[in-house]
């Protein structure tokens, strides 16, 4: 870990994260990636995606400085194997980019845009975890898309009705 107490703490937190995203995604069939609960709802492949996806996010913001939704691609998983392996290789390029990010750089601002205009900016400290908490309110969609489908919830918390153990 590095000596920034700040970027520690990011790092401690999607880590604390990491192994409850990664239970639910070992657990989405490939054969529910087009299911969705209802017409306005997102698909059950797009949401595991975007669980899969948001560490990558981290990464772009320390790292880059900004995400233009132009020239964002999403990985287009073919089964589950894939998007577990997406998970784990965007969780690896958070937290190095987490290890090495200095404190100064953490107060660099970062650019939300779409086609060049700036839809949001922020401190980067400030918006690392709410970046965090937004993968966890994804993940959280993400169970109830599962329990809707009878696929086992794990336990993330504390146990859950399929996991009682941790």
């Amino acid at each position: 870990m590095s000596e920034n107490k700040v970027s520690n703490g990011f790092l401690k937190e999607l880590e604390s994260e990491a192994t409850a995203s990664r239970k639910c995604l070992e657990r989405i069939p490939e054969s529910l990636f087009d299911w969705k609960p209802h017409e306005k709802s997102m698909t059950l492949g797009y949401l595991a995606l975007l669980v899969a996806e948001i560490p990558k996010w981290i990464r772009i913001m320390v790292e880059d400085s900004e995400l233009d939704f132009v020239n964002f691609e999403h990985f287009k998983p073919q089964n589950t194997a894939e998007l577990v392996k997406h998970f784990d290789e965007n969780l690896d390029g958070a937290r190095r980019a987490l290890e090495n990010v200095s404190e100064a750089a953490l107060a660099e601002t970062f650019y939300l845009k779409n086609k060049g205009e700036v839809l949001f900016s922020a401190p980067k400290i400030g918006y690392i975890g709410t970046t965090i908490n937004h993968q966890v309110h994804h993940r959280g969609q993400l169970t109830v898309y599962m329990r809707l489908n009878d696929i086992d919830v794990p336990s993330i918390y504390g146990p859950s009705a399929d996991d009682k153990g941790f």
